[in-house]
C-alpha cells in the first residue's frame, strides 16, 4: 500500500459510501446558481440520525463549516476516515438528543464529500468538473438544502444549527426561508464577510493556486502524492492564524521556538501543554486533510470564494438584527449584535432555545444572543 497521500481527499463515485445517503435533483429540475450558471443532475450527500415524527415537526438541520462534511456524528470507518466532527454533541441523551430530534446534516453544494462539486463527474463527459465548476454562494448552498428538506418531507425545521461558514448558512435560512425555520442557532459567525476576512481569504486562495500541483484546478487525475497539498496546508494555516488573537500567536511563537531547541526539559509533556492546543489542532487538521482524504483543495478554494462573497446578505441581516433586538432583555446584548453588523452567537442549550416552539406547529422565529 502506497504511503503517498491521495491526490485529493474528495469522495468519488465508487468509494465506500459509509453512512452517506444521496439525493439527486430530478432531471427536469436543473439548479440555477446566483451567478447565473445552471447545474444539471445535482446530488446532495447527507446523513441522518433519529426518526422523523408523524407531524415532521422534530427535524433539526446541522450546517457544517469550511472543512466539515455530512459526517457530523459517528465513528470512523469505511467511507469516513475520521469520526464525526460533532460526535460529542449529537446522540442519545446528548445536547442534540437523537432520541427526540430527527437530525440531518448535508455536505454543502460545491463540497467534496459526496455533494456535487469540483471533483464530481461533469454530466457532459464524465470527467471531474475541476476548473469548470462555477462559484457557489452561501445562498446557493441553502437553496440546495431546501430541496433536500422537501425530499425528506420536512416543511419547517424545528431548528437550524451551525458554526462559522455553517452559521452563515443558518442566517441565510432565516432570511430566505423564514417560514421553514422555527429557531436558529448561529455560532461564531457573521452576517457578512469583513474586509479582513476577504483579504485573508484571497491570500489563502492564492496560496492554493500558486502550488505547482494545482494544475489550474484540474489535478484530480494526477498520480498519488501529486495533489496541491502544500498550497492547501498554507491556506489552512492562514485561515486559522487569521482569526487567532495576538496573545495566542505570541504564546505559540514562543513555544515553537522552544520546540526548535536541541535541548528540552526532561519532564516537558507537549500533550498536556494547553498553549500548544491551537497549533497542534492546526497541524492535525492539515495531516487529516492530506492523509485521510477529508478535503479537496478545489472544493475548499471554491468555498472560500463563497465565504468572501457573503456580503450582499448584510442589508437583510440588519433587518434580522433589529428583529432579534426585540427579543433581547439586555441592551448590551443587542448592542453587541449591532456592533458586528450581524450575529456572533454562542452555543446554548438546544432545549432552552426551542422550548417556546416545542408545542406549536407554526411558531415565530426563536433565537438566543450573547
Amino acid at each position: 500500500m502506497s504511503d503517498l497521500a491521495p491526490v485529493s481527499g474528495a469522495w468519488r463515485v465508487g468509494d465506500p459510501p459509509g453512512k452517506r445517503q444521496f439525493y439527486t435533483f430530478p432531471a427536469d429540475r436543473p439548479f440555477a446558481l446566483d451567478g447565473g450558471v445552471t447545474l444539471h443532475e445535482v446530488t446532495v450527500a447527507y446523513e441522518t440520525w433519529g426518526t422523523l415524527d408523524e407531524r415532521a415537526s422534530n427535524a433539526v438541520l446541522l450546517c457544517h463549516a469550511w472543512t466539515g462534511d455530512s459526517h457530523a456524528a459517528g465513528e470512523a470507518g469505511r467511507g469516513h476516515p475520521a469520526p464525526g466532527w460533532w460526535d460529542d454533541v449529537i446522540g442519545p441523551g446528548r445536547a442534540i438528543d437523537t432520541d427526540r430530534w430527527f437530525v440531518v446534516c448535508a455536505n454543502v453544494l460545491g463540497g467534496c464529500q459526496g455533494s456535487t462539486g469540483p471533483a464530481s463527474p461533469h454530466p457532459a463527459d464524465g470527467h471531474p468538473y475541476g476548473s469548470r465548476f462555477p462559484v457557489v454562494t452561501i445562498r446557493d448552498m441553502v437553496r440546495a438544502q431546501a430541496r433536500l428538506a422537501t425530499h425528506l418531507g420536512v416543511g419547517a425545521w424545528h431548528s437550524v444549527v451551525g458554526g462559522s461558514m455553517g452559521g452563515m448558512q443558518v442566517l441565510e435560512w432565516a432570511l430566505t426561508f423564514p417560514q421553514r425555520v422555527r429557531s436558529i442557532v448561529p455560532i461564531a459567525t457573521c452576517a457578512q464577510a469583513t474586509a479582513q476576512q476577504i483579504a485573508w481569504g484571497a491570500i489563502g486562495r492564492r496560496a492554493i493556486r500558486l502550488d505547482p500541483r494545482w494544475r489550474g484546478g484540474d489535478y484530480y487525475d494526477a498520480p498519488a502524492g501529486e495533489g496541491p497539498s502544500e498550497g492547501l496546508a498554507v491556506a489552512r494555516n492562514i485561515s486559522v492564524e487569521g482569526v487567532a488573537k495576538a496573545g495566542i500567536l505570541r504564546s505559540l511563537a514562543g513555544k515553537v521556538r522552544l520546540l526548535q531547541r536541541s535541548e528540552l526539559p526532561d519532564d516537558w509533556d507537549p500533550t498536556s501543554d494547553k498553549r500548544l492546543c491551537a497549533w497542534e489542532a492546526t497541524q492535525q487538521l492539515i495531516k487529516r486533510l492530506e492523509a485521510h482524504g477529508e478535503g479537496s483543495a478545489g472544493a475548499l478554494l471554491l468555498q472560500l470564494k463563497g465565504i468572501s462573497s457573503h456580503g450582499e446578505l448584510a442589508a437583510n441581516c440588519r433587518a434580522l438584527a433589529y428583529r432579534l433586538y426585540n427579543h433581547c432583555e439586555k441592551a448590551k446584548q443587542a448592542e453587541e449584535a449591532r456592533s458586528y453588523n450581524g450575529l456572533v452567537i454562542a452555543w446554548p442549550e438546544l432545549e432552552r432555545l426551542a422550548s417556546a416552539a416545542a408545542n406549536a406547529q407554526s411558531a415565530p422565529l426563536q433565537t438566543s444572543l450573547i
